[in-house]
């Protein structure tokens, strides 16, 4: 599980059966890196699947390949990226070795 930012919503005019009515997000996955500075990431956007209701600006929890249908289980549905959960804070604490 990593975490993303939201930057998007995806709109779609045809879509597979199973997912009909489902609202979907375009998030960028963030590193250690991206959390710690003003920088935007670098990393490519995903079309994130989101019950939650995550907004442009949202950090989420972000769950990808099989880890991404489970939820679904015992349906079948064609999810490769998944939003875990809403983050509302994210607390950083570097220790120096």
């Amino acid at each position: 599980m990593r975490i993303a930012k939201v930057i998007g919503t995806v709109t779609l005019n045809r879509c597979h059966p199973t997912v009909v009515g489902a609202t979907w997000k375009l998030a960028v996955p963030m590193s250690l890196r991206d959390l710690t500075s003003s920088q935007p990431s670098s990393a490519d956007p995903l079309v994130v699947y989101d019950e939650f209701g995550a907004h442009v600006g949202s950090q989420i929890m972000l769950s990808e390949g099989a880890e991404a249908a489970q939820p679904f289980r015992p349906l079948e549905k064609p999810i490769d990226a998944y939003n875990a959960g809403l983050l509302d804070d994210v607390q950083i604490h570097l220790e120096d070795h």
